[in-house]
């Protein structure tokens, strides 16, 4: 029988702008509100894990940000090894933030006419999926394009005491409905700009590929893969920096499944998403400094503000972008007018711009 979660006591005197604002929308205690959600929103594989206020703010700033509901398990999150989290969205999250995106103006399926049985797959599945998505400030959807074989998820093999074991998952038994809702995902990002945001088979992919990263390193410092890493170190740090000059990482994330396989992938992946966590982390951390120097109000006052801006905003606004992050994105419509669909350009990189066709 599994254990409690063993939980860091929630601040008890100090109401935090953000928790307030949050327990006044869910009309609960904004103490309980830190304390439900510590044992109800985070999964872990160790129970023992304690998790700690800091994380705990770190998911309702995301929460907050694109309006989901932690309760209802559209928003949860994985406590990672850096004393972080791994926000992850549920298909009906991410069907919550496309359909009240105000640009959202409806979504095409296209399934490859190829079935295919991967290993373990208990029914076949189309080889691909595109997906394409119009905005109503565009004049051409944006398409992606989504494979089973990069996407698909191989049942669980162990070892136990009555000998070998498999675990069958939702990639073997639902192989269609897993691919579209990848691709519904994937193409929101690229269309509407989502990011720092996973589904759940992202997220147990980060923490699983982030401890096998961890284990290499030490074991094969001097190996010919090493080397080949250090070959693409320089490619990998300017992508880093116009992803996040741009606030494009699911743009460079696409780049590099283009441009590498195999080790180089994974390696280049997990740089990626290193680089995308830190940033989330600084961006928390900015947006938590922010909530403490604003100066205590009664518990009343706040009451009535969050009232008075619910009636006076009644749906939230889309996020404003920088003048840069419109200009990359117009660089996407242009790419996407010369060759479809968007991720399949396996072109040379340009030097200055990782991003170049």
């Amino acid at each position: 029988m599994a254990q409690a979660a063993t939980q860091a006591p929630a601040p008890k005197t100090a109401k935090n702008s953000l928790v307030v604002k949050m327990a006044e929308r869910y009309a609960v205690d904004p103490d309980k509100l830190m304390t439900t959600l510590k044992q109800t929103a985070f999964q872990q594989r160790d129970r023992e894990v304690v998790i700690t206020n800091e994380q705990m703010m770190a998911l309702l700033v995301v929460a907050d940000q694109y309006r989901l509901n932690p309760f209802t398990k559209e928003i949860y999150a994985f406590p990672d090894k850096n004393n972080g989290i791994v926000p992850v969205v549920g298909i009906d999250g991410w069907s919550r933030i496309i359909n009240s995106h105000e640009q959202f103006d409806g979504l095409e399926l296209r399934f490859s006419d190829k079935l295919v049985t991967l290993d373990g797959m208990k029914v076949p599945c189309p080889e691909w999926i595109e997906v394409s998505m119009f905005r109503k400030d565009r004049n051409r959807a944006v398409t992606v394009r989504e494979y089973l074989d990069e996407t698909y998820r191989p049942p669980f093999k162990g070892t136990g005491r009555n000998g070998s074991y498999t675990v069958d998952g939702p990639w073997q038994t639902h192989p269609k409905r897993m691919l579209r809702h990848k691709g519904i995902i994937q193409c929101a990002r690229v269309a509407l700009g989502y990011t720092g945001i996973h589904d759940q088979d992202e997220a147990e992919r980060i923490i699983d590929m982030g401890s096998a990263v961890v284990v290499n390193a030490e074991s094969s410092m001097s190996t010919p893969m090493q080397i080949e890493h250090a070959k693409i170190d320089p490619a990998l740090e300017k992508l880093v920096d116009q992803a996040r000059k741009f606030n494009a990482w699911d743009s460079a994330h696409s780049w590099i499944m283009n441009r590498y396989s195999g080790q180089e992938f994974a390696y280049a992946q997990q740089r990626l998403r290193e680089a995308e966590e830190a940033t989330m982390r600084t961006f928390t951390a900015n947006q938590m400094k922010a909530n403490a120097v604003r100066p205590t109000q009664p518990a009343e006052d706040l009451a009535q503000e969050a009232q008075q801006r619910q009636a006076e905003t009644p749906q939230e606004p889309e996020p404003s972008f920088s003048p840069e992050h419109q200009e990359f994105v117009s660089q996407l419509d242009e790419h996407q007018q010369q060759q479809q669909p968007l991720i399949d350009d396996y072109g040379p990189a340009d030097d200055d711009n990782p991003f170049a066709n």
